[in-house]
């Protein structure tokens, strides 16, 4: 288990109209990326300045949840998560 950072435990900001686009073309619900989110495995940095790449899995293939900590606010913005071929 990789040593999360402390915007990990912030609150989990799934709001977003981007987000709620993709999670329809993409077949998947919020509850199931909160499961997604709650058996992470891993994480890396986005190329994009200030976000991460959260590696996870959702029926049984490798996904990727891009997420945006809001340190202010201690919150985890979803900015969108998508399958990795």
């Amino acid at each position: 288990m990789p040593d999360w950072p402390d915007w990990w435990q912030y609150e989990l900001d799934v709001s977003g109209r981007h987000l709620g686009g993709r999670m329809r073309r993409r077949s998947f619900n919020e509850v199931e990326l909160r499961d997604m989110m709650e058996h992470a495995t891993g994480f890396q940095p986005s190329h994009e300045a200030g976000r991460w790449l959260i590696e996870t899995s959702f029926e049984g293939a490798d996904w990727r949840v891009v997420v945006e900590p809001e340190e202010s606010r201690k919150r985890l913005f979803v900015v969108t998560a998508f399958e990795v071929y």
